[in-house]
């Protein structure tokens, strides 16, 4: 059996994440490191449960959300039961196309959600880039203000102080 895993990080610090899938015996079939999205194809040969593990050891203080799909790729075809005639012609035709609508509906279902992932990332990255231009314009209007509160000082002291040197 070969199996297709799409995992994508869909918000939550630099989009990466660690994972590995391992086979019933704990071994490692597949793994990344810092991974933002990608496909990928493992064929399992052990029957039993195959275990997909996510970390989120590098940017502990966020959380990530991660949407993947696992596909079947190569799952057994039925076969039509023997018909004479006519009949068992038009089922394999039938039956064919619609074996190609659902590899289509596939295709547009993962191209839907890949869509989908870059819209989320997108939003992130623009609520962040809003939360830091936010924090810039306060630190701005603080400057400006404390500028202009120095400027009033400054020319208080320079026309009411007496015994200066340079009076007007």
């Amino acid at each position: 059996m070969s199996s297709e895993r799409s995992p994508k990080v869909q918000s939550g610090g630099a989009f990466d994440i660690d994972w590995d899938v391992k086979d019933p015996t704990h071994k490692v079939l597949l793994d990344g490191k810092r991974e933002r999205q990608g496909d990928y194809v493992f064929t399992g040969n052990t029957v039993g449960e195959y275990s997909f593990c996510f970390e989120n050891d590098m940017s502990t203080l966020t959380d990530k959300l991660v949407d993947f799909d696992i596909m079947v790729e190569s799952e057994p075809r039925r076969e039509p039961p023997a018909k004479p005639g006519q009949i068992a012609e038009h089922t394999s035709a039938l039956e064919e196309s619609v074996f190609k609508l659902n590899g289509m509906l596939m295709n547009i279902n993962r191209m839907q959600k890949h869509h989908h992932t870059q819209e989320r990332r997108g939003f992130s990255v623009v609520k962040s880039t809003q939360n830091r231009l936010f924090w810039y314009a306060v630190f701005e209007s603080l400057a400006i203000i404390g500028m202009a509160v120095f400027q009033v000082y400054v020319l208080q002291t320079f026309f009411t102080k007496t015994g200066r040197r340079y009076k007007v």
